[in-house]
């Protein structure tokens, strides 16, 4: 459905067909069709495969493939060197969920389904298909994982099958009531590992929006994955995070100052206390951290184990960020270096790095006070020509 979206949005399947034989994998014919799914025109694309008769030292070659040979088939290939990295990186994390999972090292799992030829195309095919269509950002809405069981390889589980729930661990998740395995692992190990989960749609001027059809029609729910792409409509960065927050009246402060520094080490963006005044007349702090999502257990994680708190409490944000860049700036001190800020290109923010004044201030024998005045009038001339 990944492919299917893709090709629905502009990629052209011939383009597909080329790069993909650069794997030099035989057994499999790729053909893209446009169907209905609840009335709603997409994509479908299918990924045949020939059988073991037909082609049988082929087909034997990638029914059980280990993740050493998958990476060897990848690296070798003529591939750039950008979808190489990206179709490794997504098989890497399948092997490790398959190794956590049965307690095996990752170079010995056996791939089983996601080791077919299919699954190296369909895995693959998304890269090659994200690559030539210039996605720079990839974002996913909550998943739908469906409900009911799905025959695996080594029995019938519930659904999300054991390897899908591993991949989607810390992304939020959608309830749909439908008794049908909605997200697979190959699909789950796609947008996890190369995309960032978001609950609501981000800013962006959208160009083309694409259908890939599943097989499957279901006339309430339709059995489409839509892409939209386009350009962001501002230059800032927009993302979604955690604020995570505790009260607490009963520890002292030099414990504090560690906890804080336990924050910052699980991925906290920032971290801070605030007075407040608790019961009985306490005086208290609410420790608040600023969170990405997929840094949220961890900071819970240190919450719990490092304060005295029975229990936090945490709310999603959207909060927009400007632009950052690092420049070499010739100062009157000699070359340090400024950190600047941009909205909508005009630059809002411009500061000397910390460590670099300090370097001035020790050398030079000065107050690092002086040494901030000075630079940052020259930084304010610089900013004005």
């Amino acid at each position: 459905m990944i492919l299917g979206a893709l090709v629905d949005a502009g990629l052209e399947i011939h383009l597909l067909r080329t790069e993909l034989e650069k794997l030099h994998l035989h057994g499999y014919k790729i053909s893209g069709e446009k169907v209905k799914r609840a009335g709603i025109s997409g994509t479908k694309v299918c990924v045949d495969i020939f059988s073991r008769h037909e082609h049988s030292h082929a087909t034997d070659h990638a029914h059980h493939l280990k993740f050493p040979d998958i990476r060897l088939i990848i690296e070798e290939s003529k591939l750039h060197q950008q979808i190489k990295e990206n179709g490794v990186k997504i098989f890497h994390r399948l092997a490790s969920v398959e190794a956590k999972i049965h307690n095996a090292s990752v170079d010995d799992v056996h791939f089983h389904e996601v080791g077919a030829i299919d699954s190296i195309v369909d895995i693959v095919g998304a890269v090659i298909g994200l690559h030539f269509l210039g996605i720079e950002k990839i974002y996913f809405s909550p998943i739908p994982t469906g409900s009911g069981y799905v025959k695996c390889e080594h029995g019938i589980f519930p659904v999300p099958a054991p390897a899908t729930a591993e991949l989607l661990r810390n992304h939020q998740l959608k309830s749909v009531a439908i008794e049908k395995e909605l997200t697979t692992p190959t699909g789950a190990a796609i947008i996890t590992t190369l995309g960032e989960g978001l609950k609501t749609l981000p800013e962006m001027k959208v160009h083309t929006i694409g259908y890939g059809a599943g097989s499957n029609d279901n006339p309430e729910v339709p059995n489409l994955l839509r892409v939209f792409i386009g350009e962001d409509t501002q230059r800032e960065e927009s993302d979604e995070v955690w604020i995570v927050e505790t009260n607490i009246d009963n520890m002292p402060g030099e414990i504090l100052g560690y906890v804080m520094d336990k924050l910052f080490g699980a991925g906290a963006v920032d971290a801070y206390f605030t007075s407040i005044q608790m019961k009985k007349g306490r005086p208290g702090i609410i420790i608040s951290a600023i969170v990405p999502e997929k840094c949220l257990s961890s900071v819970e994680a240190v919450l719990f184990n490092q304060t005295t708190t029975f229990g936090i409490r945490k709310h999603k944000v959207v909060r927009s960020i400007l632009s950052r860049e690092v420049r070499e700036y010739e100062s009157s001190f000699g070359k340090i270096k400024v950190k600047i800020g941009a909205f909508h290109g005009d630059i809002k923010s411009i500061s000397p790095e910390y460590e670099d004044c300090k370097r001035i201030a020790e050398e030079k024998n000065i107050p690092l006070k002086h040494v901030y005045t000075i630079i940052s009038r020259e930084l304010d001339a610089f900013d004005h020509q």
